[in-house]
């Protein structure tokens, strides 16, 4: 297909005029209101002067196609069938402009390209299910119409008026970003100008991610304002747990504890919220300016692994400690001033990535910040059981936990990486499609960094991907460590080269006493004596340690220097499986035993029983079975059973007294042991649940959130036994959870049979409205968005049937009278909002902050 031809016959006179249908007209100024026009009040589909409606767009959709294809003979024009998918799904895509925080000035500095990757990606990317030449089609499409529909801008009267309006707008927001208004005013001249260099000092450290797997020449590196991906956390407030979205963890608390599994994005969201904070007032960064919680604010990123041997810092040395290149040009006092005002954001990140003993010791150091500073926003993350519940909660911290990522967060990383990576987008299709029909991948991508392995070895396979997370490290572990240099090329002759096996060897060695010293990371003089150590038993090579180490961080993908003298893994789930196998050859198997109870080991025995053999594995998890008693007896259990998912051959004995040993557990009888259970226990838990009969109601509840948190498909027939339970929060539980599963199959399943009374219905967008309108719509819907779009709402409810709407949005507009085309509407909850801020709120509507 001839993109070229596509695009010189939609750039003529006719197409610009049919395009131009997509914008309101309006008069000549500057435009000047109390807030900048959002796309959405300029368009003809969308606001109060709508004049198309949505099948008027699909209309235009398809005179769009037709001019492209209409001139081709027949045989090169696509099928029927595709050419009206590929109109349907431009349509989507074009109505997307709606859901886009920008308006008309912003706009246009983004181009056509990018302006039409980011609608694609607002749409849900509607080409997922379309052929690749009808994706093709549909990306010629919307770029000619995004051409076309910023030159309409560009030739608005007032386009120039607003551009010098917004660039006037966008100079105050910078001096306002450094004095974070009238009440942080900087008591100190030369403060101002150290802080802006510390901004860019921030975005340059922070501001990009790495992409594991691809080739340095192609792309390494991934811009953090395209690779964040705002997840779902949980707080739980002793009923149930209550989501919160990453993007907004300082909504509405000042200060939190973060729990997250390893590759959860605990790391990227310290980045993205001390970069975000920085950049408030840039050009281009409206996503900042729209976190007013956090713009002005001046971050520190305090990683607690880099302070292993120079201890905990004091104020005047947080950036030393981290090696900050301008700390030497910070004036003197500072920091103090910056904390005595409040105006700080302290990230400390990875209160498990330092020995358990030394953790009360970091919580004390918290609490005299805390008392001396008490005015700033704190977030500190760690592993979900590094340490006890509460553990800052007399500090006033409340505690979240990061949730496992759903299929839309799937798809949504999915897409954005392949973007990113500059991929062909059929891959990102064909992976999706493989994520949703294989069982054993679904599980896999539970996480940021697990997306992002499956990502890069779907490319890098061209479609062919392990099985498990043991095949799925040893294919990273060959495409970091052999195929990219070779490849490339890179060996020059007599230098040092190194096959995969010694690399592997040598990393083990380095993985295994970081895991049995409690380490994270390694002064570089321990790291060269321990390769001084094994390289005697290699006499194939021949270098000096130095030299090995060398080649070691700049060849293996794998290892880093992040400080001078300081050493670690690019992640610490690659050192726990390099460890876990060099604990597995030394058959240490009494030390893994004993120290299975320690959350930083979980991944460490998870891994060596995949990596052990038959009998070996018989010993590990028969030792896990009589590892202590008590609370230590429980976690060990529930590990026990987590590891058979890794256990390709095992005694069938042994397998069966595992069962039994976690079948005596439950049902879980809480919350917490519910979330617990499911983290730990996987799909394997799903067989052993009971179902309601006899169960009281708490227990119930805590059966259906093991069995929604697992989110396998698997789940759907122990869930259907709890569909028609009478009580409440067991069935909003089950209402809640929808998004963790197909869409279609979940509401035939689960959805249509729950009993409506006092009940709240959750959508996570459009799809599901119109899922629960084909049902017959119902009386209370909870709709779960970060930004509101009335017209979702408007155009996909029963209007006839909602009685009780719950808006759980980051953001939501100004005018509220939308809500009239509800008539039957007698009240609204938005959690997030006070009664004044929802003006033109019908009077017959009651306003709620809480259900």
């Amino acid at each position: 297909m001839d993109v070229a031809a596509i695009g010189a016959r939609l750039a003529t006179t006719a197409v610009t005029s049919l395009v131009g249908k997509l914008l309101v007209r309006e008069g000549p100024g500057a435009g000047l209101v109390d807030g900048p026009v959002r796309l959405s009040g300029r368009l003809s589909f969308r606001g109060e002067k709508r004049t198309l409606g949505r099948d008027d767009l699909r209309r235009l959709a398809a005179e769009l196609l037709e001019r492209a294809v209409g001139p081709l003979p027949a045989s090169e024009r696509p099928p029927g069938g595709e050419e009206r998918a590929v109109v349907h799904a431009l349509a989507d895509t074009l109505y997307a402009l709606g859901d886009l925080d920008m308006d008309d000035v912003q706009a246009v500095a983004l181009g056509e390209r990018e302006l039409a990757r980011r609608l694609r990606e607002a749409a849900g990317d509607p080409t997922r299910d379309l052929s690749r030449d009808a994706a093709v089609l549909h990306d010629a499409l919307l770029e000619a119409a995004c051409r076309q529909i910023l030159h309409f801008f560009t030739r608005r009267s007032t386009f120039v008026a607003r551009a010098l309006v917004e660039q006037t707008r966008r100079q105050a927001a910078l001096e306002a970003r450094v004095t974070a208004g009238a009440e942080r005013a900087l008591p100190h001249a030369g403060d101002a100008a150290f802080e802006e260099r510390y901004a860019d000092h921030i975005v340059r450290r922070h501001g990009r991610l790495t992409i594991h797997g691809l080739d340095p020449v192609r792309s390494r590196e991934w811009r953090l304002d395209t690779a964040f991906l705002s997840l779902e956390a949980h707080h739980d407030d002793g009923a149930r747990p209550v989501p919160v979205r990453t993007d907004r963890i300082f909504a509405d608390r000042t200060r939190t504890l973060l729990r997250g599994a390893a590759g959860s994005g605990k790391t990227t969201l310290v980045q993205w919220l001390a970069v975000t904070a920085v950049t408030a007032g840039r050009p281009g960064a409206e996503e900042a300016a729209a976190r007013p919680e956090i713009a002005g604010r001046i971050p520190f990123v305090l990683p607690l692994r880099s302070f292993a041997t120079s201890g905990l810092p004091t104020p005047d040395r947080f950036l030393a400690a981290v090696r900050c290149p301008i700390a030497g040009a910070q004036p003197p006092g500072w920091a103090d001033r910056v904390l005595s005002d409040g105006r700080g954001l302290l990230l400390v990140d990875g209160v498990d990535e330092i020995p358990e003993r030394e953790r009360e010791e970091t919580r004390r150091w918290l609490y005299d910040l805390l008392g001396a500073y008490p005015d700033n926003l704190w977030l500190v993350t760690s592993r979900p059981s590094a340490v006890r519940d509460a553990w800052l909660a007399p500090e006033g911290f409340g505690e979240l936990t990061l949730a496992p990522m759903d299929r839309d967060d799937v798809a949504a990383f999915v897409t954005r990486w392949h973007a990113a990576a500059d991929a062909d987008p059929a891959s990102s299709r064909s992976l999706l499609a493989g994520l949703r029909t294989r069982s054993d991948l679904g599980r896999l991508a539970t996480n940021p960094l697990m997306c992002g392995l499956l990502c890069a070895l779907h490319q890098e396979r061209r479609g062919f991907l392990p099985q498990g997370r043991r095949d799925l490290y040893e294919a990273a572990l060959s495409m970091l460590l052999e195929r990219r240099d070779v490849e490339r090329g890179v060996h020059r002759e007599g230098g040092l080269r190194l096959s995969k096996e010694p690399q592997v060897t040598l990393l083990q060695k380095l993985a295994y006493w970081m895991v049995r010293n409690g380490r994270a990371q390694m002064d570089r003089v321990d790291a060269l004596a321990v390769l001084a150590d094994a390289l005697p038993m290699m006499a194939y090579i021949e270098a000096p340690p130095e030299e090995v180490l060398r080649y070691l961080l700049e060849r293996s993908g794998l290892l880093r220097e992040p400080t001078a003298g300081r050493i670690d893994f690019v992640h610490r789930t690659f050192q726990d499986y390099l460890a876990a196998k060099a604990l597995v050859e030394a058959r240490d198997f009494p030390w893994l035993v004993d120290n299975a109870h320690h959350d930083q080991f979980e991944d460490v025995v998870r891994m060596a029983v995949a990596h052990a053999r038959p009998d070996e594995r018989a010993r590990i998890l028969e030792g896990l079975l009589v590892a202590g008693d008590g609370e230590r007896a429980l976690r060990s259990v529930l590990l026990s059973l987590a590891c058979l998912e890794h256990a390709t051959e095992l005694d069938p004995a042994v397998r069966e007294r595992v069962r039994s040993a976690t079948a005596a557990m439950l049902p879980p009888t809480n919350h917490p042991w519910a979330v617990r259970l499911a983290s730990l226990g996987g799909p394997l838990v799903l067989e052993l649940l009971p179902g309601p009969e006899g169960l009281r109601d708490e227990v119930a509840e805590a059966v259906v959130v093991t069995a929604t948190r697992i989110g396998t498909d698997a789940a759907i027939p122990l869930l259907t036994r709890y569909r028609d339970h009478p009580s409440l929060d067991v069935r909003r539980q089950l209402a809640w959870a929808w998004h963790r599963f197909d869409r279609d199959a979940y509401a035939e399943e689960i959805i249509a049979h729950l009993d409506e009374d006092g009940l709240y219905f959750s959508a996570r967008g459009p799809a599901d409205l119109r899922v629960l309108r084909s049902l017959g719509g119902r009386a209370r819907v909870q709709y779960r968005r970060r930004l509101l779009v009335p017209d979702e709402l408007t155009e996909n409810v029963d209007t006839d049937r909602l009685t009780h709407l719950w808006l759980e949005v980051g953001e939501y507009g100004a005018d509220f009278s939308w809500l009239s085309a509800f008539p039957r509407l007698r009240v609204l909850v938005v959690p997030t909002a006070r009664r004044a801020d929802l003006p033109g709120l019908p009077p017959t509507v009651e306003f709620r902050a809480a259900p």
